[in-house]
């Protein structure tokens, strides 16, 4: 299995009490322990307001972020999970990405979706359209990077993007242009986009859901006649890890502690009983287990957010010594 971790940037409250002044030097530190380690690559969240409620608290822009820590760090790869496919013109995307490709010098992951958060896009100006115009928007975007990324140019006089011979020079490092990992699971749209565009995927749910989300990408692979094991599976995992159940607790109590006067008790409750589900949360051998099991039924790639990695890097530390060395 392969391994990756988010890097807060404020989204989900994980900022809180560091001053903005300061909030880039936390950013910027986790990134570079995560790229001296085990890590194969680190993600941000492309959100512009606080989850699950809007608020003052800070939330740092995600492709700003893929350029600062594409200087910042030498190895580790670069993602978003995922890139909303209508908060950025899909053209403008492809040469922003291929930019920073060069500056990261190709390292760059392209996470995208149709996008979900109806307060956010309507704070911004853009409007919320529903669910089928959202996917076509995905589809076509998807098509003009793939365009850009490997002839240079893009050409597109789709529903809702419009494109006339825009230039992307130049291509990005990588040969055979930056990795998709189209996100979301969409059985209709969404998974059959995967299966002609992506190396990933990203979906969750129980394991009985990864199964059914995977047949169902098998099954539109087929349909097109590509190889279903060519598509990595990965999902994302809220993860607390401690060497007891009981250190995990208090580690919990602590991150909804920090939570409870933004979010109120009622969110905060969700959020611990989300903590509490989670395959990322107990003990090592809890968590290793739990991934192992995935792992038998096709998980490739998991992803996991730890929520005190700002202001306590012993649990992300503790996964890295004693979770990714019994999976890899």
């Amino acid at each position: 299995m392969r391994f990756g971790t988010f890097i807060p940037q404020g989204w989900r409250f994980d900022l809180v009490g560091i001053d903005p002044s300061a909030q880039w030097d936390a950013m910027r530190s986790l990134a570079e322990h995560a790229d001296a380690g085990a890590w194969e690559s680190l993600w941000v969240y492309d959100h512009f307001h606080t989850t699950p409620i809007a608020s003052e608290e800070a939330t740092h822009e995600a492709w700003s972020l893929m350029a600062a820590f594409g200087a910042s760090t030498s190895r580790i790869r670069l993602g978003q999970m995922c890139t909303c496919m209508s908060y950025r013109n899909p053209a403008f995307l492809a040469k922003v990405a291929a930019t920073i490709d060069h500056v990261s010098n190709g390292r760059v992951e392209m996470g995208i979706g149709g996008g979900w958060y109806e307060h956010e896009w309507r704070a911004y100006g853009y409007g919320f359209p529903p669910i089928k115009e959202r996917l076509g928007r995905l589809r076509e975007g998807v098509e003009i990077m793939h365009q850009a990324w490997t002839t240079g140019t893009a050409t597109l006089n789709g529903e809702y993007y419009q494109v006339d011979g825009a230039i992307v020079r130049p291509l990005p490092r990588q040969e055979s242009g930056i990795p998709f990992w189209i996100a979301g699971g969409g059985e209709k749209v969404t998974l059959k986009i995967a299966a002609k565009y992506a190396g990933y995927t990203n979906f969750a749910g129980s394991i009985e859901e990864f199964d059914h989300k995977s047949a169902v990408l098998r099954g539109h692979c087929e349909a097109l006649g590509r190889d279903f094991s060519s598509i990595t599976r990965s999902s994302n995992f809220n993860t607390i890890v401690a060497d007891t159940e009981a250190e995990a607790r208090d580690r919990l109590a602590a991150v909804k502690a920090r939570l409870l006067p933004h979010l109120g008790r009622e969110r905060a409750d969700a959020i611990e009983r989300d903590y509490l589900a989670s395959p990322g949360f107990g003990t090592p051998e809890q968590v290793a287990e739990r991934l192992a099991e995935r792992a038998e039924h096709g998980l490739g790639y998991a992803i996991h957010y730890f929520p005190e990695a700002a202001y306590d890097r012993s649990g992300m530390e503790l996964f890295e010594r004693a979770v990714i060395p019994a999976l890899s």
